[in-house]
Parts: C-alpha cells; sequence; structure tokens
C-alpha cells in the first residue's frame, strides 16, 4: 500500500507495533502488531483451560473456607462482647434534658 507524504511510521515503545500516523489528520491511519513469541499453539488449548480451571476451583475453595471461618469469628466476637456487656454496671445514658 503507498503511503501519502503526509503519513509517516512510528513503533510504539510499549507494544513494539508499527503505527501509521497522518500527519495532515493527526490520526493514527493503520496499526499492526508485532507477532507473540509467547503465542499458544492451538494443541495446548485443552492444558490451558484445565489449569485455568483448577485455579478457579482452588479460589472458590479457599472463599469458602473464608466464609465458614468468618461465622466462627462472628460468633467469638458477639461472645465476648456479651461478657463484656455482663460486666460493665447497668447505668442510664444521660441526656441534654439532663445536663440542664
Amino acid at each position: 500500500m503507498s503511503r501519502l507524504k503526509s503519513e509517516f511510521e512510528v513503533t510504539c515503545p510499549c507494544c513494539r507495533s508499527t503505527l501509521v500516523v497522518d500527519g495532515n489528520l493527526g490520526r493514527i491511519v493503520s496499526c499492526v502488531e508485532p507477532e507473540r513469541s509467547d503465542k499458544p499453539e492451538l494443541d495446548q488449548a485443552a492444558r490451558i483451560l484445565a489449569a485455568e480451571d483448577a485455579r478457579r476451583e482452588a479460589l472458590f475453595q479457599q472463599s469458602v473456607e473464608a466464609e465458614r471461618g468468618r461465622d466462627d469469628a462472628l460468633a467469638r466476637r458477639f461472645e465476648e462482647a456479651l461478657k463484656q456487656a455482663k460486666q460493665e454496671p447497668v447505668t442510664r445514658p444521660t441526656r441534654d434534658f439532663d445536663l440542664d
């Protein structure tokens, strides 16, 4: 494809893509991404999907265990607060009206 005089080619410093920019328009006209070296092969797709499934399952099990432990922790905190409330003397709360 032939380029106009106002078009120039730039390489992106982040992703190494080749960008063609039109100076008159001030816009990118085309973008060509480089070939990835770590691109997975189709025969590895089943293994990659199985690994992701195992990772998801492990995260789910971890969240289930955290929720089980959360109930016990809340029950312990409630019991401690109840003990503390029983130990404190019962007093009448002061109201703004009582301060006058």
